[in-house]
């Protein structure tokens, strides 16, 4: 189905149409509920996340926690304590 064919169906403008399928636009739950009934499908199928979905939610929070962990550790690296010379009064890198 072309997005022109869509908008004739649904009653939204194939401008709109575009817009929500390049994710430029968020449709309000009545949008979607007359989308859902467009598309001849149930509206909470519209919403459910798939498989594809699932996969990609999954390494988005494996990578945020690896980026958590690396992060934490430098953390704890910068918060080490620093020597200081009594006779300069400047610090001395710990090795």
């Amino acid at each position: 189905m072309t997005q022109e064919e869509f908008a004739e169906q649904s009653g939204f403008t194939q401008q709109y149409v575009s817009g929500l399928e390049r994710g430029l636009r968020n449709p309000t739950i009545v949008s979607l509920y007359e989308i859902a009934l467009a598309l001849g499908v149930d509206h909470v199928a519209l919403i459910t996340p798939d498989d594809e979905a699932r996969e990609e939610e999954a390494r988005r929070l494996e990578g945020k926690a690896r980026g958590r962990s690396k992060s934490s550790a430098k953390r704890r690296e910068s918060k080490a304590p620093k020597k200081t010379s009594r006779a300069s009064g400047k610090s001395c890198a710990k090795t």
